[in-house]
């Protein structure tokens, strides 16, 4: 049989990690001959965008390029299929599509959207007794996927957002004038990554002094009163602020993507204006932006290896006949730290959120407790030997004409 794979969501640094996991070991199956990228996510079955990958990928030096290159190489979409019970036009082209190029399984590398994606194609697919198997392989920055551990993408995020932070910290004691740094870190229900940033507390940083993630509760009176209590100690005060936080309507601009998401940005300077007008200090307002799901040049080799580990072992799950799966991590040991990949219904990990553990933040609502750092500190662990190429990271691209 022929297989799929494609890409969907949010870029990260792991996410073509999983894509090579998928491709090396549908390598190693004789059973498998054709090995099809779908271009723009689920957009391409339904449009029969496919590339032959075996065709793009030649050399163990093209899938070790491909893993250190950040992004989506078969490109992405947010695309949200209906209900087929409602509209099953889509799912019959989709079908065409796999049928005409003797698809067996495809493989969607995602997040909480795209296993929508896994759930609903699957269940049409059983319904309609169609032997092709679905498999999900995750992936988001914002670690916000249920039933599994952790996700790929999220550990070299975080240790972008920490690495950051810290370089943040060291530019801001320079000056004898007190100053307010807040830095907008993405998390959008979910506060898991600006929660990470507290890693540094476990490396002797008394910043970030403040930390606010979306699971606590938040007001401006109370974020003055925080920033001045530790203004009196510190006379740079460092905060990290998930964009998600409660704040007043017009903050953010209430746009939404398909699948209802607001798109959000905008707290920091919001919050960088509030101080300047009731504090009057020197202040400034850093957004992150994209730059923490794509700085491949600061990938934690944990998160790099563990990607292309569940991309393979999603491989595997499809031969051995299951189908409506999300393959997971499950945590066994912090130290040593230890997990296995496992599987879980797509239907438990499709359209819900994980959020950070109540334990894991602090009373006041305002910081992240130690018991968060036998969590994160595992998955930040290792570095890659990156490929340069005069100076800068090489990249594995391809050909934008085959993309179009």
């Amino acid at each position: 049989m022929n297989i799929a794979v494609a890409q969907s969501g949010g870029p990260t640094c792991a996410i073509n990690a999983s894509l090579v996991g998928v491709f090396k070991e549908s390598l190693k199956e004789p059973e498998i001959d054709a090995i099809f990228g779908s271009v723009n996510g689920i957009e391409g079955m339904i449009e029969n965008h496919l590339i032959d990958l075996k065709t793009m990928i030649f050399t163990n030096e093209d899938m070790e390029l491909l893993r250190q290159t950040p992004s989506t190489v078969l490109g992405s979409c947010r695309y949200k299929l209906p209900d087929w019970h409602e509209d099953e036009s889509v799912y019959k082209r989709i079908l065409r599509t796999m049928q005409q190029r003797q698809i067996g399984a495809f493989f969607y590398i995602g997040g909480n959207d795209s296993m929508d994606t896994v759930q609903k194609l699957s269940a049409y697919f059983a319904e309609q007794e169609i032997d092709i198997k679905i498999i999900g392989i995750p992936k988001t920055i914002d670690n916000d996927l249920c039933v599994t551990d952790h996700t790929p993408g999220f550990g070299s995020a975080a240790k972008y957002v920490a690495t950051t932070m810290q370089e943040i910290i060291r530019d801001s004691s320079v000056y004898s004038i007190p100053s307010v740094t807040i830095v907008e870190v993405m998390g959008r229900h979910a506060g898991w990554l600006t929660a990470s940033s507290a890693v540094l507390h476990g490396l002797g940083e008394a910043a970030p002094h403040l930390i606010y993630v979306p699971e606590a509760d938040f007001s401006l009176e109370k974020f003055m009163k925080d920033v001045r209590q530790e203004m009196a100690k510190h006379k740079a005060v460092i905060v990290a602020v998930s964009e998600g936080i409660e704040v007043p309507e017009g903050v953010q601009s209430g746009v939404v993507d398909n699948f209802g998401h607001k798109y959000l940005s905008g707290i920091g300077s919001y919050l960088e204006r509030a101080v300047r007008a009731e504090i009057g200090c020197k202040v400034r307002s850093i957004e992150l932006n994209v730059m923490q799901r794509c700085s491949s040049h600061l990938c934690s080799r944990t998160d790099i290896d563990e990607s292309e580990a569940i991309g393979s072992a999603g491989v595997r799950c499809a031969l051995r006949g299951e189908t409506g799966k999300v393959m997971v991590f499950r945590r066994l040991n912090d130290m040593p730290y230890t997990v296995t990949i496992e599987t879980a219904d797509a239907k438990e990990v499709a359209n819900r959120e994980k959020a950070l553990p109540r334990e894991y933040i602090n009373a006041a609502g305002n910081n992240i407790t130690d018991q968060a750092l036998g969590y994160f500190m595992p998955l930040i662990q290792g570095e890659l030997v990156i490929q340069m190429n005069h100076g800068v990271p090489a990249h594995f691209t391809i050909q934008e004409s085959l993309l179009k």
